[in-house]
């Protein structure tokens, strides 16, 4: 999911703004090694395919840098660095627990600097500049840190990511535009349900959450359905036209997936904590028919429009 599935999007979503043909290797490859990974081919070559992916989307954000240097491409260069150590350390043989606070430097982070894209409408401060990049400097620190010591980094990068969602509640639109009808109150409402599930999981890490399974488990689904499916959930609309050129127009029932995505994830998390096996197990299959019932949602939606612009088809 990761690397494969949200890891093609974002390095095809920068493809398609670099507009250069050798920029497409980052998706092909990253699409390939997940294909690799569901056919059961070799770890390695998978590993190997997805290590290609992420030092091509390292080269798309310096040329990007290089066009357009920006504090929010800077960081972005960072973040998409941790892919291709994540999988050079799976090829070495490290246990996936020890690759996730890569995986989460590298879609967290990418994430919270394009909001700081989307933040220059509304000019950020100085001090709003220098909050962020000290936040972001603590997460990679933390992130780096697990690699000799496991408990420390988590706790270091665990204070990045809560100063990040604090952040993002403070200095992101959404703020605003929550109040504002259709689309934006939508796509507004899916990030700041994403930041509060992004804060819980640092929490959890400053804590000591990644030392025991249950606690590890909620952090995990905190940040990577959260923080990172609730916003995917909520810029679908906006990316999917943008990269395949199709139209996805919004519907008032796009909240029926997003209220279950929140709904599900607060019973999985509850059932860690309490711990209840039952209550984890219901909060883990209604997570799955959420997803389920986003794809559903934006295919009917995207039938929709096609139908009436070609109604003899």
């Amino acid at each position: 999911m990761a690397l494969g599935g949200l890891g093609t999007l974002i390095a095809l979503e920068r493809a398609v703004a670099l507009g250069r043909a050798w920029g497409y290797v980052a998706p092909a490859a990253a699409a390939a090694g997940a294909l690799c990974l569901v056919a059961g081919a070799p770890a390695r070559l998978a590993a190997s395919l997805l290590t290609v992916a992420g030092l091509a989307l390292v080269a798309i954000f310096a040329q990007i840098m290089r066009i357009q240097p920006s504090m929010h491409t800077a960081v972005m260069t960072l973040a998409a660095t941790a892919w291709p150590v994540s999988t050079l350390l799976w090829m070495r043989g490290w246990p996936i627990s020890r690759m996730v606070p890569w995986l989460t430097g590298f879609l967290v982070l990418t994430v919270a600097a394009e909001r700081v894209e989307l933040a220059r409408v509304v000019r950020l401060t100085s001090v709003g500049r220098t909050l962020f990049l000290a936040a972001v400097a603590v997460t990679f620190t933390g992130v780096a840190v697990t690699g000799p010591a496991p408990g420390p980094g988590a706790r270091i990068a665990g204070a990045g990511l809560l100063g990040l969602a604090l952040w993002m509640v403070r200095y992101d639109v959404a703020r605003r535009t929550v109040r504002m009808p259709g689309l934006t109150r939508y796509v507004a409402a899916a990030l700041l349900a994403g930041y509060a599930w992004l804060g819980f999981a640092g929490a959890l890490w400053i804590a000591g959450g990644t030392k025991t399974a249950r606690l590890y488990d909620a952090s995990l689904h905190a940040i990577f359905l959260g923080f990172i499916i609730s916003m995917v959930f909520g810029h679908a609309p906006i990316i999917l036209p943008a990269v395949l050129r199709i139209a996805l127009p919004y519907r008032t029932r796009f909240y029926a997936h997003l209220g279950l995505l929140h709904a599900s994830l607060a019973a999985r998390v509850a059932g860690d904590l309490l711990p209840s096996g039952e209550v984890r197990r219901w909060g883990a299959l209604l997570g799955v028919v959420a997803i389920l019932l986003f794809l559903a949602n934006t295919a009917t939606a995207v039938r929709s429009t096609s139908a009436k612009r070609n109604p003899d088809a």
